[in-house]
C-alpha cells in the first residue's frame, strides 16, 4: 500500500542512532536519570507512556551516568520517521506505512506525536525495512 500522497511531509528518515523500548510495571518508580532526561531538553528523541498496565519508555541512547543499565541491553531497535509535520486529517498514514513491512514479517513498535510517526523496527531488520518501503513507493530522505 504505498504512501497516499506524494508530500514531502510523508518522505521518511532513518535516524541514526539506536533506539531503546523498556517496559516497566504501572508502580515502579521513574529513576533520576529518567525524570531528568524528560524534563532537560537534550535533543535526543524520549518518550515515556503510561496506562494502568504499564509505563512504556522509547527513547535514543545516550550515554549518561543517569541512563538505566538495563536500557542498554535493550538498545536493539533503529527508528523511521515520518519527516512530518503531517495535517491531522489525513488518514491512513500509519496502515499504508506497516502493510509493507507486515508483509516482509518486520515486526515494529510504533510511537505518534502530535506533528509526526514514528516507527521502531529491530535493528536486524532494518536493511529489509528500508528495501520493502522504497519497493512499496516511499521516499526517504538522504
Amino acid at each position: 500500500m504505498p504512501p497516499p500522497s506524494n508530500d514531502p511531509c510523508l518522505n521518511l528518515i532513518l535516524l541514526p542512532k539506536n533506539f531503546f523500548v523498556v517496559q516497566l510495571q504501572p508502580d515502579e518508580l521513574l529513576s533520576q536519570g529518567i525524570l531528568e532526561a524528560i524534563t532537560h531538553h537534550t535533543g535526543r528523541f524520549f518518550s515515556i507512556t503510561r496506562t494502568n498496565d504499564e509505563i512504556s519508555i522509547v527513547g535514543e541512547v545516550w550515554e549518561s551516568p543517569g541512563m538505566p543499565e538495563h536500557f542498554q541491553s535493550h538498545s536493539t531497535w533503529k527508528c523511521i520517521k515520518i519527516a512530518g509535520p503531517m495535517e491531522h486529517n489525513l488518514t491512513g498514514i500509519m496502515a499504508s506505512f506497516t502493510a509493507p513491512l507486515k508483509e516482509a514479517q518486520v515486526p515494529v513498535f510504533a510511537v505518534s506525536t502530535w506533528n509526526t510517526d514514528y516507527v521502531l523496527v529491530p535493528e536486524d531488520a532494518v536493511s529489509k525495512a528500508v528495501e520493502e518501503l522504497k519497493k512499496d513507493g516511499w521516499m526517504f530522505e538522504e
